[in-house]
């Protein structure tokens, strides 16, 4: 196992930051990982995700969204319909290179930004969302406070998680353009649905509204004993399992390949919808 570090211009012209993690062998398939809001590439979630997969036999790309972590550009010009403009540059990256067939996982706000950025890209096989809002306009709440700041003077410093960062009225206007709930109905990709039972940050609700709004073949996966990060090792270790189980079935050998944007079911029907690993 391997590790290469890779740069591709991203959704504003900047440069963005991956770190490709490469199988011994012929990789199965390839994997992207999107990280939340204000977390990076580096969050544990996605390492542990990483080295876990690529031990599995995938190709797995993790990178750091436009203006955060070893990305260049602002955090100030972060929406996002940028993000997903970062999501699909980072997927054609690792088609480009030849790591293909493709699933999309994301954490959080990038899972939003996966959802609505699979459509775009007909050779994603399989979509996984942890902890996911079923909008992303849910994350106004982590800025209510501040929203009368931003839209006097544009741009305003807000404190998220412990930290500052600029959030600027466009990024406001940015959230209200995003029929979510329409592109999972549209998704026809597998998509495996993990959030924890107690997240704080999301509640678990938005996630039974995106396993609502999509068609089969779905499985939904309540995480117990964590939190919106997955910080338990051990429920991360579960949330390990069940990712690498739905990619065996959905991105795995024997899984059809997609075909005018409809994927194969192959497998699909196997992982029970209820479970927590």
């Amino acid at each position: 196992m391997t590790t290469e570090k890779v740069s591709f211009p991203g959704s504003t012209g900047a440069r963005l930051a991956g770190v490709l993690h490469l199988p011994e062998g012929q990789p199965l398939g390839s994997v992207l990982l999107a990280h939340c809001f204000t977390c990076s590439k580096d969050l544990h979630t996605l390492t542990r995700l990483a080295r876990g997969l690529t031990a599995a036999g995938y190709g797995v790309m993790r990178f750091d969204f436009t203006g955060i972590g070893d990305s260049g550009g602002s955090f100030a010009d972060k929406t996002v319909t940028r993000n997903v403009a970062d999501v699909v540059a980072a997927a054609r990256l690792l088609l480009e290179r030849g790591f293909g067939p493709c699933a999309m996982v994301g954490h959080s706000l990038g899972g939003a930004a996966t959802l609505l950025a699979a459509r775009q890209l007909h050779t994603v096989r399989s979509v996984i969302v942890v902890g996911a809002p079923s909008s992303p306009a849910h994350v106004r709440g982590l800025i209510a406070g501040s929203e009368a700041q931003i839209r006097s003077t544009g741009t305003a410093e807000v404190e998220i998680g412990g930290r500052q960062f600029p959030i600027s009225a466009a990024f406001l206007d940015d959230l209200e353009r995003h029929e979510q709930e329409a592109h999972v109905a549209q998704l026809r990709r597998p998509l495996l649905v993990l959030h924890a039972v107690d997240d704080e940050v999301v509640p678990i609700s938005e996630a039974e509204a995106n396993f609502a709004a999509a068609s089969q073949p779905k499985a939904f996966w309540p995480l117990l004993d964590t939190d919106h990060l997955v910080s338990s090792r051990a429920a991360a270790e579960r949330l390990l399992a069940a990712v690498t189980l739905w990619l065996t079935g959905t991105l795995g050998q024997n899984a059809s390949p997609a075909q005018e944007g409809a994927p194969g079911r192959s497998g699909a029907a196997d992982l029970p919808g209820t479970a927590d690993w």
